[in-house]
């Protein structure tokens, strides 16, 4: 594998380049818990630098919990790191709190000018909008507000960003209500939530760890989501597999449908990114879920992709 830890295991992770170095950030926690379910409620963001996305080097944590009270006094999962106009690195994640006993889900943000060292912004960014989102207190079918994985991107020649969050729609408590929630900035500092943009009938309960990706000029929403949280209809067709799907779109999402979703490659990896080598070719990069009935935690090898109009992400032979 590309990245394993002896002493941590490794899940949802993210990736961007600069130069020729791509930095990895990872979800991370220690293996001496015993449980690997206990992982969720024990998190740091890993850092992780390579040349080649095979061969890694390990750095200093980039994130951990804050001290109560705060938004991400209990975790920090999963985000994104862009580089904004002002020439400095964002990195937003999701927070959770021992305040709200982790019911909540916020997104807040930390900014760096080396991707090393990263000072957090005061305060969630990015909350949940009870007009169009599932919140805590409303009829849920979990009791949980789900609000997560922020993918933040900029179309070129655009001064608009984009962010593309998990989220439950206002659906009454219907249990495969995952859309792709949205907000937009012109500053990275100031949001403005709208409604989703997708419907409720997604056939998932959860649209998890969003990319928005042009893979060889084809516009792809790439996601995960686990079996458990299929409709009868998707189990059915794929099965008790946890798989990455992805679904062609247009580059301003109308239209989008997740219904159209496949997933890519039949297998172990989980919560896959597509990552653009600077010579031009996709890869893709998962952590190893599960083997054997027994939960792996690590970062694949890269993976040659491309895309198709019909297929979404295949791959590349």
């Amino acid at each position: 594998m590309a990245l394993r830890l002896p002493d941590r295991w490794i899940w949802d992770s993210w990736y961007v380049w600069d130069g020729d170095v791509c930095h990895a950030f990872y979800l991370c926690a220690s293996r001496g818990l015993g449980d690997p379910e206990r992982r969720h409620r024990n998190t740091n963001v890993g850092h992780a630098i390579s040349r080649d996305l095979v061969s890694w080097e390990v750095l200093p944590d980039a994130l951990s919990p804050s001290e109560s009270p705060a938004f991400d006094s209990w975790t920090t999962w999963t985000g994104c790191t862009v580089k904004g106009d002002d020439g400095k690195w964002r990195m937003f994640y999701t927070g959770t709190s021992r305040e709200t006993q982790g019911k909540v889900q916020s997104i807040g943000a930390a900014i760096s000018d080396d991707l090393i060292t990263w000072h957090k912004l005061d305060n969630p960014l990015v909350v949940a909008d009870g007009e169009h989102y599932e919140k805590v207190g409303q009829v849920g079918h979990d009791g949980n507000e789900h609000w997560r994985d922020p993918w933040v991107y900029k179309q070129e020649g655009s001064n608009i960003w984009h962010m593309l969050i998990t989220a439950r729609g206002r659906t009454r408590g219907e249990k495969h209500s995952g859309v792709m929630g949205h907000a937009v900035s012109e500053d990275l500092k100031n949001w403005q939530v709208l409604k989703p943009l997708s419907d409720s009938d997604s056939s998932f309960a959860n649209l998890e760890v969003f990319q928005y990706a042009e893979v060889d000029g084809v516009p792809l929403i790439i996601f995960c989501c686990g079996w458990r949280e299929l409709n009868d209809e998707l189990l059915a067709a794929y099965g008790k597999v946890d798989y990455t799907y992805s679904v062609p779109c247009s580059r301003n999402l109308e239209g989008l449908d997740f219904r159209g979703a496949k997933p890519f490659m039949p297998g172990e990896l989980y919560a896959g990114r597509v990552i653009q080598k600077p010579s031009g070719e996709w890869f893709f990069i998962g952590f190893v879920n599960f083997r054997d009935g027994k939960f792996v935690g690590e970062l694949s090898d890269p993976i040659p992709v491309t895309a198709t109009f019909e297929e979404g992400l295949i791959p590349r032979l």
